[in-house]
């Protein structure tokens, strides 16, 4: 342990030195002092220590937004006219993807909550999709239209990263494994724009990690995309994220410098890294902003309808001052509860379905089956109700429980069924 913890110390020092020259080495626009100070400036975020790395002293909120841009976005495009609407490295566009980040060394937890592109917001005094507001006010609008929606949710630093960005990443990272739910297929000319991934548990490169992460052209649309990040940033969390990752800070930051925009600083940077290095995979929690579709007859856009009481319910919960899981578990027969088979055995889901029935559980359906065997079932708290999801794990004496948004959409509770259950029940089905 000893030796170990002296060579993350060097390995996080010699990532310090290699990349300190600049305190903010990834700053690529400059914020105004108006646009800074939207940034909380409170008690100081750092310990420092000639021993020891820098550390957390406080719960931090980071904002990151993806954001793609084409030629065709700009009014005014650079370089030459290549025939279709190319990919620009720049952060000056709409935001693909937008994530709330909360490092709460109170808790040791890791919160992200993913916010719709489409969600209906209040932008510059005008509702509209909050994805617009990196358009026509970079990072301080966003975080202002954020923190409006939540009720007031202080945001200490944003990151912007570009499409080329990420697939530079995961290049960077050794590639990532995840699960492709299904086929994938996907061609837009216009944009050079070509998806082709088959389903199953395969190792993705950067350019096909994009492809997962971009595809959208399913029944859930914005959401499907928000569930695919939500996978990729778990699988990034778990096979990436160690005290090795810190000795690799430096070749990792050049490799993907100028596709990344933070005022982070990086010493910032390296508590992040270091903290989330050191974070239990129950500890990281991933939520998705509540809310629903809106429907045809109401707007002539899509949108995401923001359910503020839910949003007030789980702010409050996972980024109050002092948040910790206190939520009481709900009466079990108000609890919707999918089951996602993914042993291939219906008289196991059957008696998953009477057990639950028989036990109060009255609201139990069975939906999609899943396209890979689990060996262990996965009790997925959809809407952030950890407290019902760690009940419902007790009493089934298997599993364990996600507090993540990749379950199905309409439950309060996704059972994604394993072969434990048939390793605990096998002799009685």
């Amino acid at each position: 342990m000893a030796l170990a913890s002296v060579a993350t110390i060097s390995a996080g020092t010699g990532a310090l030195l290699a990349v300190s020259m600049n305190s903010q080495p990834l700053l690529q626009s400059q914020l105004s002092p108006e646009e800074a100070a939207v940034f909380s400036e409170g008690d100081p975020i750092l310990s420092n220590s000639s021993l020891r790395l820098p550390r957390l002293t406080r719960p931090v909120n980071i904002l990151v937004l993806g954001v793609k841009v084409l030629t065709s976005d700009l009014d005014d495009p650079l370089g030459e006219d290549v025939g279709y609407h190319a990919l620009v490295n720049s952060f000056e566009g709409l935001s693909d993807t937008m994530l709330l980040l909360r490092f709460n060394p109170r808790t040791g937890q890791l919160v992200v909550m993913s916010v719709p592109r489409d969600t209906r917001a209040l932008v510059s005094g005008v509702l509209t999709k909050i994805n617009e507001a990196n358009l026509d006010g970079g990072p301080a609008l966003t975080a202002e239209a954020l923190s409006d929606l939540l009720g007031g949710v202080a945001i200490d630093r944003y990151v912007r990263i570009n499409v080329q960005g990420v697939e530079k990443l995961i290049d960077a990272l050794g590639g990532v494994t995840v699960n492709v739910p299904k086929d994938m297929k996907y061609q837009d000319d216009s944009q050079h724009l070509y998806i082709n991934l088959k389903a199953g548990r395969q190792t993705l490169d950067g350019d096909q990690a994009l492809q997962f992460l971009r595809f959208r052209y399913d029944n859930h649309g914005d959401i499907g995309r928000v569930q695919r990040q939500q996978t990729m940033m778990r699988a990034v969390i778990e096979q990436t994220l160690n005290p090795a990752t810190i000795a690799r800070l430096p070749k990792i930051l050049s490799v993907i410098q100028s596709h990344v925009d933070t005022n982070l600083s990086v010493e910032e940077l390296v508590a992040l890294v270091g903290y989330g290095s050191q974070t239990s995979r129950s500890d990281v929690q991933m939520l998705m902003l509540p809310g629903n579709f809106s429907s045809p007859a109401e707007y002539e856009l899509s949108y995401w309808l923001p359910n503020y009481d839910k949003i007030d319910g789980m702010v409050q919960q996972y980024f109050g001052l002092d948040s910790v899981q206190t939520m009481e578990a709900a009466s079990p027969s108000y609890l919707r509860v999918v089951i996602q088979d993914s042993t291939g055995d219906n008289v196991a889901t059957q008696s998953l379905v009477d057990t639950l029935y028989d036990s109060g559980y009255r609201n139990v359906i069975v939906g999609e089956e899943l396209n890979e065997t689990l060996p262990e079932t996965r009790i997925v708290a959809q809407r952030g109700d950890r407290a019902s999801a760690s009940m419902l794990q007790q009493f089934l004496r298997i599993g364990e429980v996600r507090v993540e948004s990749t379950g199905n959409l309409d439950s309060d509770i996704t059972i994604q069924l394993g072969e434990d259950w048939l390793g605990e029940h096998g002799a009685a089905l």
